[in-house]
C-alpha cells in the first residue's frame, strides 16, 4: 500500500510517507462522510439515525517540523542499516503502522459497490479504484507512523461503514504486519500482509512493497489479489519532502480470469507525469475490456479502449506545441532542480464519455494542523468512554507515546517511546537468552491459497475477546 518501513531503532514497521504538494480543491464527499461529524473537544455523541458520530479533530494541533532537517539525522548514519536509525519524535505523526494500514478502509464503499455489481468488468473496476484510494490517504501526508511493537494490535469496528477490522504486529526482524478485515454483512474478506524494503539513493528514500493483498467477494465466489506499487520519497538532503508512487500494480481475479493492469507513472523530467495512473482490464484471453486514467491524488475514470485510442492519436497530433509549454503543467518550485517538487495543477484530462470510478475525499478544513489527516484518520486513535475496558491491552490506543503525542505532550512522549523501545529490546533479550520462541495471537504464517505464495492468515477468535494471554508490551 506504499507505505514506508520507519527508521526507529528496534523498529517493527512504519511509514516514512512524506509529500508537501499544494492541496487543490477537492470536488466529491465520500457518501459515508457526513457520518464522521461530531464534538470538536474529542467526545463522541449519537445522531439522531442511531449512528455514532466520530471526532472530527484532535485534542492539540501539531508540532511544528520547521526547525528540523531529515538530512541532519540520516548523514550520521551512512551505510547503516535504515531500520537501525532512530528518529526523532517529531518526525512522527500520532498514529502506529497498524492504524495507517487501516485507512484501506477509508473507501469501503468502493468493495460494496464491487459486491453489489453483477457484472465482472463492473466488479474489477470497483476493486481496482479500491486499490488506488488505498494509496490515496499518503497525499500530503508529512509525518511517519509510530513503528510498532512486536505483538501490538489495532482493532476497528465501523458499523456505520459496514466492517470490522484487526492487524497485529507478527514480525520484528523483518517488520511484518498482518492484517484482516471482513463485512458486517458477510460479504467480504480483505486481507495481507505489508512489509516494505527500504533503500536509501542518497537524495531519495524508496520502499519497494513486498506481501500480497487479497479481497475476496463472498457471493460472487471471487477472489483479487495485488502488491502495491513502490512509493519514493524525494529531497531528504535539502528542499521540500514529496512523495511519488510508481511502478505497475496487477489485479487478478483469480475466479474469471480477468487482470487488471494499473501503471503508477514515475514523475519525469518536468513532472508532467506526477501522481498519474494508466492502465488497463483484460479478459483471460488478453482481450483489452476497458481503459482506466487518472491520477491517485485526485480521481479515476474509465473508458472503451477505442474512445482512449482515438483520443491519444488526436492528443498526439497537437502535441508538439505543448510539450514546449509545460508550465501549462507543472509550475517548478524555486529551486529549478529537476529533483525538486514539481507543484501541479490539480486537474486529469477528461476524456469525453469516460465514467467515474472514484474521487479523493475531501479534508478537513483544519487537516493542515493535524498532520494533514483525513476524516477517516482523525478518528482512528479515538479512545471512546468504556472502550478500554473491551480491547486488547496491546491496542494501538493504549499506547503512552502516541496518546501524549495526540495530546500536544511532545518530551512524556518521546520519554515514553524510548522506554518502549528498550522495554522491547529486554523482553527479546530475555527470550534468547531462555531460548523462548515468540508466538504470534492472531495471525499464522500459511500459504496464499489463491498465489501459492507465503502470507500471513488471520486464525480467527479475536472478537471472542479473549486477551488473557497477551504480551505486557506497554
Amino acid at each position: 500500500y506504499g507505505f514506508y518501513t520507519g527508521f526507529d531503532s528496534d523498529n517493527s514497521s512504519g511509514d516514512f510517507s512524506e509529500a508537501n504538494h499544494k492541496v487543490a480543491e477537492m470536488l466529491d464527499l465520500d457518501p459515508h462522510q457526513s457520518n464522521r461529524t461530531g464534538k470538536h473537544n474529542g467526545e463522541s455523541e449519537i445522531q439522531e439515525n442511531g449512528i455514532k458520530r466520530h471526532r472530527t479533530s484532535l485534542p492539540a494541533p501539531m508540532f511544528s517540523r520547521s526547525d528540523f532537517s531529515v538530512w541532519s539525522i540520516l548523514k550520521k548514519c551512512i551505510g547503516l542499516e535504515l531500520s537501525k536509525i532512530t528518529m526523532p519524535i517529531v518526525f512522527n505523526e500520532p498514529l502506529s503502522f497498524l492504524q495507517r494500514i487501516t485507512e484501506y478502509m477509508e473507501h469501503i464503499y468502493l468493495i460494496n459497490k464491487a459486491c453489489s455489481h453483477a457484472d465482472p468488468l463492473e466488479r474489477m473496476q470497483a476493486v481496482a479504484a479500491f486499490a488506488v484510494s488505498a494509496v490515496a490517504s499518503q497525499w500530503e501526508r508529512t509525518g511517519k507512523p509510530f513503528n510498532p511493537l512486536l505483538g501490538e494490535t489495532y482493532e476497528l469496528t465501523r458499523e456505520d461503514l459496514g466492517f470490522r477490522f484487526i492487524s497485529e504486529q507478527v514480525s520484528h526482524h523483518p517488520p511484518i504486519s498482518a492484517f484482516y478485515s471482513e463485512g458486517l454483512n458477510k460479504d467480504f474478506i480483505f486481507h495481507g500482509s505489508i512489509y516494505p524494503k527500504l533503500k536509501f539513493w542518497g537524495k531519495s528514500i524508496e520502499a519497494e512493497p513486498r506481501g500480497t493483498i487479497t479481497l475476496e467477494l463472498l457471493k460472487h465466489n471471487e477472489a483479487y489479489t495485488w502488491t502495491n506499487p513502490t512509493c519514493c520519497v524525494h529531497n531528504v538532503i535539502i528542499g521540500k519532502l514529496w512523495l511519488e508512487q510508481y511502478g505497475t500494480v496487477e489485479i487478478v481475479n483469480h475466479s474469471t480470469g480477468d487482470k487488471c493492469v494499473l501503471n503508477f507513472k514515475p514523475c519525469g523530467l518536468f513532472g508532467k507525469e506526477l501522481h498519474r495512473v494508466e492502465g488497463y482490464i483484460q479478459d483471460k484471453n488478453r482481450k483489452k475490456l476497458c481503459v482506466i486514467y487518472g491520477k491517485w491524488t485526485e480521481c479515476l475514470w474509465c473508458t472503451d479502449p477505442t474512445t482512449y485510442e482515438t483520443y491519444k492519436k488526436n492528443e498526439k497530433r497537437g502535441g508538439e506545441q505543448k510539450k514546449l509549454k509545460p508550465s501549462e503543467d507543472v509550475i517548478k518550485s524555486e529551486n529549478d532542480e529537476a529533483d525538486d517538487m514539481p507543484e501541479v495543477q490539480d486537474t486529469v484530462q477528461f476524456i469525453p464519455g469516460s465514467k467515474l470510478l472514484w474521487r479523493i475525499n475531501c479534508r478537513p478544513p483544519n487537516s493542515s494542523q493535524m498532520y494533514n489527516f483525513t476524516s477517516f484518520a482523525v478518528s482512528l486513535n479515538e479512545l471512546e468512554k468504556g472502550m478500554e475496558a473491551i480491547l486488547a491491552p496491546t491496542d494501538c490506543r493504549l499506547r503512552p507515546d502516541i496518546r501524549n503525542m495526540e495530546n500536544g505532550n511532545m518530551d512524556v512522549a518521546s520519554k515514553e517511546k524510548e522506554r518502549l523501545e528498550e522495554k522491547q529490546r529486554a523482553a527479546r533479550k530475555e527470550r534468547a537468552k531462555d531460548e523462548v520462541e515468540w508466538h504470534t495471537r492472531w495471525f499464522h504464517q500459511g500459504t496464499n491459497p489463491y498465489t501459492g505464495t507465503s502470507d500471513w492468515l488471520y486464525s480467527g477468535g479475536y472478537f471472542d475477546r479473549n486477551f488473557s494471554d497477551c504480551p505486557d508490551i506497554y
